[in-house]
């Protein structure tokens, strides 16, 4: 990390988290943050989902989560970027503060209740989107819908001309009754409506499913089923957790999803698990706890064909991206593989 990041870093850490999160995005669009441009390799080329990725480490969704500044993300060494979650229509999310720093514990836990600007905004950006990134959408419903199930099929129609992915998040703990739509037969009846939509586009494209951590192994194993049924194409494993085991921090005890260092343990697990039940058929994005090449590395090896980190950066910067990228090809080259996807389950069994 360069002085200037870890000073600017410094600043933002006395201030609000939410503020600093709004300082984070003015700073990208000023063009005051690190931007080494695509990070690749041939060991770090990945396909996901039929999608051709530069290195396999990717943004999670809730940092852009209007697309504000798509360009300057591209260009910070990520492999790819999710934006989001957009709603059909604008909505302000839960009352304020809802998010909180547990810096004792490299930690955040937030319960922001999908506020963003709305599947207009969100498409009009998209469509001007630098169109040598690897761009996907975070799907969300509106609070007040009478057919949750319904909006994100409508957010997928409304922005997919302009999308490399998109993900139905039916994970998030801060809409309510949200993560009941992860019920066998509410997610199929979901994705079948998704899957229907995407098919009949002009440019059909892969659909991902995002998981919380906190499902129980029946309830894996009816993800693992559904996700064959409905041929979801990845499933990103995992959201932030309800769990507050261990943490030390003065906010731990704020309502919300965890995410950060404390989740790395159990949403490997839970990756390593649903890699065993869907015996490798289904690719897996790992996600949570992520802030350095060799947990990165350890995704991988527990079942992931990519990952995404976000929290990390509050403590770590931007620029980590690129530190992972470079690091997880060292690691690669370590062990002897030629490629990510040689890597992707060898140490499955560590975590099971």
């Amino acid at each position: 990390m360069k002085l200037i990041e870890k000073l600017g870093l410094n600043a933002l850490h006395r201030m609000d988290p939410e503020a600093a999160h709004g300082m984070s995005i003015k700073a990208l669009k000023s063009g005051l943050t690190p931007a080494p441009g695509p990070v690749t390799t041939p060991r770090l080329k990945t396909n996901l989902a039929g999608v051709d990725l530069p290195n396999p480490v990717g943004l999670a969704a809730g940092f852009d989560k209007n697309g504000e500044v798509l360009a300057p993300l591209s260009r910070a060494g990520f492999g790819f970027i999710e934006v989001g979650a957009v709603t059909p229509r604008p909505q302000l999310g839960n009352p304020k503060p809802r998010l909180f720093r547990l810096t004792e514990d490299k930690a955040a836990i937030n319960r922001f209740g999908f506020n963003n600007e709305g599947m207009e905004v969100m498409a009009k950006r998209l469509a001007e989107r630098p169109k040598d990134a690897v761009i996907g959408l975070n799907l969300g419903a509106n609070k007040d819908s009478e057919d949750r199930a319904g909006d994100f099929a409508k957010v997928l129609a409304h922005c997919a001309a302009h999308l490399d992915f998109a993900t139905v998040n039916v994970s998030s703990p801060n809409t309510e009754k949200l993560r009941d739509l992860q019920g066998k037969a509410a997610l199929t009846a979901l994705l079948n409506g998704v899957i229907e939509i995407r098919d009949a586009l002009p440019r059909p494209l892969p659909i991902f499913l995002k998981i919380a951590p906190d499902l129980t192994e029946p309830e894996l194993q009816d993800i693992a089923e559904v996700a064959r049924e409905t041929r979801v194409d990845a499933v990103i494993a995992t959201n932030t957790t309800l769990s507050r085991d261990g943490l030390r921090s003065a906010h731990k005890g704020e309502a919300g999803g965890l995410s950060g260092a404390p989740l790395f343990e159990k949403s490997t697990r839970v990756l390593a698990k649903l890699s065993q039940l869907t015996g490798g058929e289904i690719p897996l994005i790992g996600v949570g706890g992520i802030s350095n090449a060799e947990q990165a590395y350890a995704k991988i090896c527990a079942g992931a064909s990519a990952v995404q980190f976000y929290t990390a950066m509050v403590y770590g910067g931007i620029s980590l991206a690129a530190d992972i990228a470079h690091g997880l090809d060292q690691l690669l080259a370590r062990d002897g593989y030629d490629s990510v996807a040689e890597a992707v389950g060898s140490k499955r069994e560590d975590w099971l």
